[in-house]
């Protein structure tokens, strides 16, 4: 934790000073004297007291405290939203994603988790949509408009096929969407990305249900692009190991029906999410898929910051106030 004002911090000090004036008007012998015959009675009554009439008092020299602390506008560290970070969400339509294993299907239920991404990532972030199978294609550049994401998004049946699953391939595309044209003039190109010309935050999160059939670039070479630009990838293994895709063959009129496994390829999902600094997840469920995206929409497009609460403590030193008021009342001494 750290202050705006840590002189102020010196105002603690009232904190033991009101103790202390508060300790020596209770042992002040009172200025009158009151006759009371009946011991007994008096004893009963004020019983328990002893300890309980000093918690109000307590509560009250806390709330001083707390509002001691505010002033001096403490901050604590956390992640906070970038004003130019950027995600690319890279999403896998090949025909294995119209398994059922996770309902209703694999796409659909992919597209509703981005969907409830889309509702929690910061306004400000940039988001970009790409959607593949043999071949990558952008379906929505980086941008805040998150309704142009989210037409893209209803548009990922479009480029669903049968075309394999090239995750290398859709691993490059993903960094060279957001590396930014090189200078004028420039007589070579460097490899550089958004996060390292401007010092955003930049993150790819893949969703894969399949093992690579097909692309020019295996996938640790993808990873080792994004590596090299400084992206970490979040990678998500959508589907169950016994997961199939029903498809019919045959001619016009001949019936023929062929049972394909399409068991996710965690281990490749994995060593992407290592060889670049990102996380894994596996999800076998629409729910545990839900789960993740919500947990990546809570860290990406973040960077460290820190956060001012001093409105926390302001609060705090209401909330002790009023219950050492409360108390106060509770515990007064009632003599019949």
């Amino acid at each position: 934790m750290s202050f705006g004002h840590p002189l102020l911090l010196l105002t603690l000090l009232a904190v033991p000073a009101l103790a202390a004036i508060y300790l020596y008007l209770e042992r002040r012998p009172p200025r009158y004297a009151m006759t009371f015959t009946n011991v007994d009675l008096l004893v009963e009554v004020t019983r328990g007291r002893a300890i309980r009439r000093y918690v109000p008092p307590a509560l009250a020299l806390l709330a001083v405290a707390a509002l001691c602390v505010a002033l001096a506008r403490p901050h604590r560290s956390t992640l906070v939203a970038s004003d130019q970070a950027t995600v690319v969400l890279v999403v896998d339509v090949s025909g294995s994603m119209q398994a059922r294993d996770v309902k209703p299907t694999r796409l659909e239920a992919a597209q509703a988790a981005v969907r409830r991404f889309l509702d929690q990532v910061p306004r400000q972030v940039k988001v970009a949509l790409i959607a593949f199978a043999g071949d990558p294609q952008v379906a929505a550049p980086p941008t805040t408009d998150r309704a142009l994401v989210r037409e893209g998004l209803d548009t990922l049946n479009f480029y669903a096929g049968f075309g394999g699953t090239a995750i290398g391939d859709a691993l490059a595309a993903a960094v060279d969407l957001v590396k930014p044209p090189p200078p004028r003039g420039a007589q070579t190109i460097a490899y550089t990305t958004v996060a390292a010309e401007q010092k955003s935050p930049v993150s790819i999160l893949f969703l894969s249900d399949g093992h690579q059939t097909r692309g020019l670039l295996q996938p640790l070479e993808g990873a080792q692009r994004a590596r090299d630009a400084g992206i970490p990838v979040y990678t998500i293994a959508l589907g169950t190991p016994n997961g199939t895709l029903e498809r019919n063959f045959g001619f016009p009129g001949t019936a023929g029906t062929r049972i394909i496994p399409v068991p996710p390829d965690p281990l490749t999902l994995r060593a992407i999410a290592e060889t670049t600094h990102g996380r894994f997840f596996e999800a076998r469920t629409a729910k545990a898929l839900a789960a993740a995206y919500d947990n990546l929409g809570s860290v990406v497009a973040r960077e460290p910051g820190k956060t001012e609460i001093t409105y926390w403590l302001a609060a705090l030193a209401a909330i002790l106030l009023v219950a050492a008021g409360i108390l106060s009342a509770l515990v007064a001494p009632r003599l019949p």
